[in-house]
């Protein structure tokens, strides 16, 4: 691929984030965007950006400029280097489309997008299969998320009366907390806890680290896994006051956050140590949105920003280790600072800001943190939590920017080492200064991370960052943070061993394991139904297909039991009467004859007995043509089945028999139709529409035959349609009417047959 044609690609997100700037500073906040689109169901596009979409915006084009620009040396040459630029355009395009949505069904649709586009990425090197098990696996969790989110949206916007996401979170507050609204909020947060990777989904996003470097430092650093905190924090002014909401969050959040550090202990790949890193980012952020105060507000927004200016400057420091080395594990790798030196700067000014060292923005940070969880009404097990993740996050910021570039792995097989490129080195070395650079200057973040806490708290006066570096429990907490996650760092290769010995008992009950066994029970429970319902027998199939519409029906029908208006007893006519003794004579002949005819002839019974019942309920065009098509149908069968008996094929049903099981669900399932008929002749009867056809039928239809000049007038494309159903399906079964008829014919004895012998 050309430089013009990677220029080409980087200027994309360039222009975007140069727009995003220019909104930044040129348009009054929020502002909004309305498209007509399906207004019909209430589905238009309708955009809105404020503080928090405009703190995300900047993350996707400022981090997505860095990653286009990196991704032009990383796969230099490479002949599938065009289709991954067109990938990450489509990517960043549904983020921006997600964080900008005001309509619930428009975001579901950017959301899925991102999956959608992701497995693309996540995959793109298909030839391998590790690869492409990634792939599949952020596939089915993200997207089974989404289906789960979609569902809680749609119940969210019948809910609410409104699909605007603003609508709802001004209206929530002052909503009753019902149960479908309780049902919403729960589906809305397993969509957002699979796409930010909490427990129990954290496990696909160390596994997505199969995807190429720039594909992680963009998708799973910076923008995608975060679209499940962005979330939650959107809807957090509407829920915020629920303590379902305040408690799932700090408590899925506290719980990603401590175990996923830990679990980065086991792993060797510093990508994957990354990853895990994130993962714990991703749930200390929920843990932060379900915190109460103001001030938590402040540390979402400022933990985002900080978050990926340190975490894609890592992740692109794995990919030119990798690039350079042709390695990512940590046991062979150190003392690189002496051949890649720029690369050794980019992942020490990191690793200062994801420690939270003091004059970095990861310090201003974590000061901000202490303060929310200082005036904010929280969990013990959120501190718990922060300080396993505090921790470890030095050790992690330790291993990438200190013990590969400048502790000796103590072996000789160490790899050859060589620099990367400028498109290499610059795009981690600003993102990382710039981490530096808000450190000292924490003034240039005011604004931004204001308007954003502003966004997640509307009600609320937002909280000015602000930097103090003073001699006091804040200094003293860093310190001993600083402290533990230096002692695990040095002892990071015993705590290894230490996890690998307990390998067999922690993988046995992983998510990982989980998901591997949840992928072989599809076929295995398919299997088993397969074998349990599809067994070729036709009655047990109607006593299923009986058992299910009874019991969905009768379930309907307990459910609005007291709401139900049953009709007053009328004594009915004689004819009445006769017709309902027909049809019940029928039914019960049915049951009990064995003989095909006389089973027919029973059965023939229960037609003439509704045709009986129209003629007395005041419908004799209905009951004639009930009439001639039962007579037909009999006369025709009845035909066959002697032709048949004539033939010796005519046995009869002697060893057939009727279960118990057939006979209970068919009582249940008349005695529930019965009880629908009751329901259905209780409620007030509506003239309207008859009332409009004897209006219509002779000014409109010229006939005084309602019921004719429905089935021609009025419903005449469907009334065609019907008839062109009948045509095709005769047509159809033509040839096959033609073949029977000649078999018959060269089986009559004297007819010559193909072969020659008569």
């Amino acid at each position: 691929m050309s430089l013009g044609a990677r220029a080409a690609f980087v200027l994309i997100p360039l222009t975007a984030l140069l727009i995003v700037l220019w909104t930044a500073t040129a348009v009054h906040l929020p502002a909004d965007i309305s498209v007509a689109w399906v207004p019909a169901i209430g589905v238009n596009l309708d955009f809105h950006i404020d503080g928090l979409s405009l703190l995300m915006l900047l993350m996707i084009t400022g981090v997505g400029t860095a990653v286009f620009v990196y991704a032009g040396g990383y796969l230099a040459g490479h002949p599938q280097q065009n289709r991954l630029y067109i990938l990450l355009t489509m990517f960043m395009i549904a983020m921006i489309g997600c964080v900008t949505a005001d309509n619930l069904i428009v975001l579901f649709l950017f959301w899925e997008m991102t999956s959608l586009v992701s497995f693309l990425l996540v995959g793109f090197n298909h030839e391998d299969l590790s690869s492409r098990k990634s792939a599949q696996q952020a596939l089915v969790v993200t997207g089974s998320g989404g289906l789960a989110l979609l569902a809680g949206a749609i119940l969210l916007g019948q809910v609410m009366g409104t699909l605007s996401i603003q609508e709802i979170i001004a209206a929530l507050p002052d909503t009753e907390r019902t149960p479908a609204l309780t049902t919403a909020l729960v589906l809305i947060l397993l969509g957002a806890f699979t796409k930010s990777a909490q427990f129990p989904f954290h496990f696909w996003l160390p596994n997505a680290m199969s995807a190429p470097t720039p594909v992680s430092a963009y998708l799973h650093s910076a923008t995608m896994v975060k679209l499940g905190v962005y979330l939650v924090a959107r809807l957090d002014p509407g829920f915020g006051d629920w303590l379902l909401w305040q408690w799932t969050l700090q408590l899925f959040g506290s719980i990603t956050a401590a175990w996923a550090m830990l679990l980065a202990l086991r792993e060797r790949d510093l990508k994957r140590i990354l990853a895990w890193s994130t993962v714990a980012t991703l749930g200390t952020l929920v843990m932060l949105v379900g915190m109460d105060g103001r001030g938590a507000t402040v540390a979402v927004g400022a933990l985002l920003l900080a978050h990926a200016l340190y975490k894609a400057p890592l992740f692109f420091v794995a990919g030119n280790v990798d690039h350079g080395t042709g390695t990512r594990v940590i046991d062979r790798l150190g003392n690189l600072r002496h051949a890649m030196p720029f690369t050794a700067a980019a992942a020490l000014l990191a690793g200062l800001s994801m420690a939270g060292v003091p004059l970095s923005f990861g310090y201003v940070v974590k000061d901000v943190i202490s303060e929310a969880k200082a005036v904010g009404d929280v969990m013990e097990i959120v501190k718990v939590a922060n300080t396993i993740f505090g921790a470890v996050a030095v050790a992690v910021a330790g291993v990438a920017a200190v013990r590969i570039f400048w502790r000796h792995p103590g072996r000789n097989d160490t790899p050859e080492a060589h620099e990367g490129g400028l498109a290499l080195i610059a795009p981690p070395l600003l993102l990382a200064s710039m981490g530096i650079v808000l450190g000292i200057f924490p003034f240039m973040a005011d604004w931004l991370v204001s308007v954003a806490s502003q966004a997640m708290s509307p009600r609320a006066e937002a909280v000015a960052v602000h930097f103090a570096l003073e001699v006091g429990p804040g200094l003293l907490s860093l310190l001993v943070t600083l402290g533990i996650g230096a002692a695990i760092f040095w002892y990071w290769d015993p705590l290894h061993r230490l996890f690998d010995r307990l390998a067999g008992v922690l993988d046995s009950f992983s998510m990982v394991a989980n998901y591997e066994r949840f992928l072989k029970g599809i076929p295995a429970t398919a299997a088993w139904t397969t074998r349990a319902l599809q067994h070729g027998r036709l009655p047990d199939y109607g006593v299923l297909l009986l058992g299910f519409v009874s019991a969905l029906m009768g379930g309907i029908l307990l459910a609005g039991w007291s709401q139900w208006v049953w009709p007053a007893w009328i004594t009915p006519t004689a004819g009445f009467v006769g017709a309902c003794a027909i049809i019940a004579t029928g039914g019960v002949l049915a049951v009990l004859m064995r003989d095909r005819l006389v089973l027919l002839l029973a059965s023939g019974l229960v037609g003439f007995g509704s045709a009986v019942f129209f003629m007395y309920v005041g419908a004799p065009d209905v009951a004639f043509t009930q009439f001639v098509v039962e007579s037909v149908f009999v006369i025709v069968v009845a035909s066959v089945l002697l032709k048949l008996k004539q033939r010796g094929m005519g046995q009869g049903l002697a060893g057939a028999h009727v279960s118990r099981s057939a006979l209970v669900v068919s009582l249940v399932f008349g005695g529930v139709v019965t009880l629908w008929l009751l329901v259905a002749v209780g409620g007030a009867f509506d003239p309207m529409l008859s009332k409009f056809f004897a209006e219509k039928s002779v000014p409109e239809a010229h006939g005084r035959n309602v019921v004719n000049v429905i089935l021609v007038d009025f419903r005449a494309l469907d009334t065609l349609g019907e008839i062109s159903v009948v045509m095709l399906s005769f047509l159809a079964a033509l040839p096959l009417l033609q073949a029977v008829r000649a078999h018959m014919r060269n089986d009559k004895p004297g007819v010559r047959r193909q072969g020659g012998e008569a």
